[in-house]
């Protein structure tokens, strides 16, 4: 899960600013601050976390709250994201997930957005079988993407995680993913070149995973995203939770991204690793 929390925080300066080159410093800026107290200059320059971010703690907390039972999970989902999502605004939150934030009765908008895929990370850690994986996948997701592109980017993105973690090769991760989900067959130089801004699932989760898949470690995953462009917060949560899983995180990368995040935050992260990592 924090793979995938240091990917958005990475990501977050170049969601809009693509750089298109593996060569640049990872974390800019002092550490957390308010999105109330930010500067225009800091929030595009900076590093900062985002709502996938956001999100995230918040499906970890409510699958934590469960302590597995899972029957009433789509409920403290829903409450869990809502009430972080009142608590940490203006972090980039799309205009269809701001009005089920704060709509009285949410209600999914049948969403293909790459939001499904970016917060769902944590469910690898709790699934006790890769059935289980996809169970706790569609629960999560459906709440708000019931598109069936929605439902699809967060299973994958999850599936691949649950592989990472329980050892399985890049190659048979590359081969469970294209016989299930998406094509993999792109080029790295091509996407450098070619490839834009897309926040759908079916445009931006597969060249996130082929991310992982040529990476040689944590932080080559995070640059290789970073460098494709596009949706680099997005692309960075969805490479860095697999590579997490895959490969570990350095710890000075873990001691530097824990800067940018409130206490509450590193609270909840600290109770998942105890208790579930």
């Amino acid at each position: 899960m924090l793979g995938a929390i240091i990917g958005d925080v990475i990501g977050s300066r170049f969601e809009f600013r693509p750089i298109k080159t593996k060569e640049f410093e990872l974390f800019v800026g002092e550490g957390h601050k308010e999105a109330s107290k930010m500067t225009l200059k800091e929030y595009k320059e900076d590093c900062h976390f985002t709502d996938d971010t956001v999100m995230t703690i918040a499906v970890c907390k409510a699958l934590m709250d469960c302590n597995g039972n899972y029957t009433n999970l789509r409920q403290k989902v829903v409450q869990e994201m809502r009430d972080f999502g009142h608590r940490y605004p203006w972090r980039g939150y799309g205009v269809h997930f701001q009005f089920w934030l704060s709509g009285d009765k949410p209600e999914p908008y049948n969403s293909c957005g790459n939001g499904s895929a970016m917060r769902i990370s944590p469910v690898a850690y709790f699934a006790k079988n890769l059935k289980q994986v996809k169970e706790l996948s569609l629960m999560i997701t459906d709440v708000t993407h019931n598109h069936p592109e929605g439902i699809k980017g967060a299973e994958a993105t999850a599936v691949c995680i649950w592989l990472a973690l329980h050892k399985k090769s890049k190659k048979k991760i590359k081969k469970y993913v294209e016989k299930y989900y998406y094509n993999l067959d792109f080029d790295y130089d091509d996407l450098v070149k070619n490839y834009r801004h897309k926040e759908s699932c079916q445009e931006s989760v597969p060249q996130a995973i082929y991310g992982f898949l040529i990476s040689n470690s944590y932080e080559d995953a995070i640059r290789t995203v970073v460098s494709i462009g596009g949706d680099c917060d997005t692309m960075g949560a969805i490479a860095g939770a697999i590579a997490e899983a895959y490969y570990g995180i350095p710890n000075d990368i873990k001691e530097k991204a824990l800067k940018f995040l409130p206490n509450e935050f590193n609270e909840i992260i600290c109770r998942f690793k105890k208790n579930y990592n």
